[in-house]
């Protein structure tokens, strides 16, 4: 029996019974068939990406790539632009092609249950990348604090606008983190709202973090109140471009602040022309470092233990949440510049001293 039929079988065997096996917790030992004991055998990763169409996510890719190989692994990584059904068949080939750890981050939070469910069944764990994965007994969860996040946006906001009529524009509904970042904002905003002092006029989500339909969004917040509005609060930068895009048109650009998260290029040069107040930057090679020492440690069966849980709909999901980080136009150079996110010379347009 060659050796291509005997691995169709083995994996045909592990999916028609991995079903009646209990599921696997964090910290307890990994199946056989996911330890690498031998020294010279390669760990292997799986990356399933939801995007590579924007900026941040790119830089997720080959940030995480460089921190698996330096560690000895190896990494396979995949992208599923947004399609539910493509990220679904990607995993599944990952997990035929022998990875020993599978890395996911979904797009639908919900759909991509059915991904860990296979995963597991072939017995290999599954770790959430910055977003959660709902419902399903997902081994970690590596992410920064999405509530902090929403937390940050509104504080800035509310220091400059402590009184008026705001804009809330949310990102796509099927990524967990929009619905934490969204909290977070209320916890800042629900006093001043129940004092009166700020009013929510427009509240919408985005589909697939579209800046043309975040444009759509602020369009129509801004028709249905007359212009009156005096400041929006974005989910993130792409949504706060097509924010930002929609005030030009009525020629509002810098006069009313807008908030967003991510630290995108396009938001730090927004951010020192003085149309987008803030970001949230969330140092990425810190998350790609962390995520890719625990997917290599965890792929060769050795325990990682957490302090801290985000409840899925299903279980309290071992986690690990890192620290994010506020930026406006005063602490652009001591933070995303500083760490090398972006140049000064990229941020400014000019040759930075």
């Amino acid at each position: 029996m060659n050796k291509e039929i005997r691995l169709i079988l083995v994996l045909f065997i592990s999916l028609l019974f991995g079903a009646c096996a209990p599921e696997e917790s964090i910290g307890k030992a990994v199946p056989e068939k996911t330890r690498v004991t031998d020294s010279n055998e390669t760990v292997k990763i799986g990356f399933s990406m939801d995007t590579l169409k924007e900026e941040r996510w790119l830089k997720d890719q080959a940030l995480f790539k460089k921190a698996v190989e330096e560690l000895g692994a190896e990494v396979e990584i995949v992208a599923a632009n947004g399609d539910d059904a493509l990220q679904l068949t990607q995993a599944e080939t990952l997990i035929q092609q022998g990875i020993d750890l599978l890395v996911i981050v979904p797009h639908n939070a919900e759909a991509t249950a059915a991904i860990v469910q296979k995963a597991h069944r072939a017995g290999i764990k599954v770790i959430a990348y910055d977003r959660l994965v709902k419902n399903a007994d997902i081994d970690l969860y590596v992410s920064f604090d999405n509530e902090q996040v929403g937390e940050m946006q509104a504080e800035s906001i509310l220091e400059l606008v402590p009184t008026g009529n705001y804009v809330y524009i949310g990102g796509a509904t099927t990524d967990n983190n929009v619905h934490l970042i969204k909290k977070g904002v209320f916890n800042v905003l629900q006093p001043a709202i129940n004092r009166g002092d700020i009013k929510i006029v427009y509240d919408q989500w985005t589909e697939d973090w579209s800046p043309e339909k975040a444009f759509l969004n602020m369009t129509e917040a801004l028709a249905v109140n007359n212009n009156k509005i005096d400041a929006v609060i974005a989910a993130n930068d792409a949504t706060a471009g097509g924010v930002i895009q929609a005030l030009e048109a009525q020629g509002l650009a810098g006069q009313i602040p807008v908030a967003g998260q991510d630290a995108e290029l396009a938001a730090a040069q927004r951010i020192v022309g003085g149309t987008q107040t803030m970001t949230v930057y969330k140092p990425i090679q810190i998350l790609t470092e962390q995520a890719a020492a625990l997917a290599v440690r965890m792929a060769k069966g050795e325990d990682v233990n957490t302090v801290k849980y985000v409840n899925n709909g299903k279980i309290d999901v071992p986690s690990i949440l890192l620290t994010p980080i506020p930026v406006t136009v005063e602490n652009m150079r001591d933070t995303v510049i500083a760490d090398g996110f972006h140049t000064g010379t990229d941020v400014y347009g000019v040759v930075d001293e």
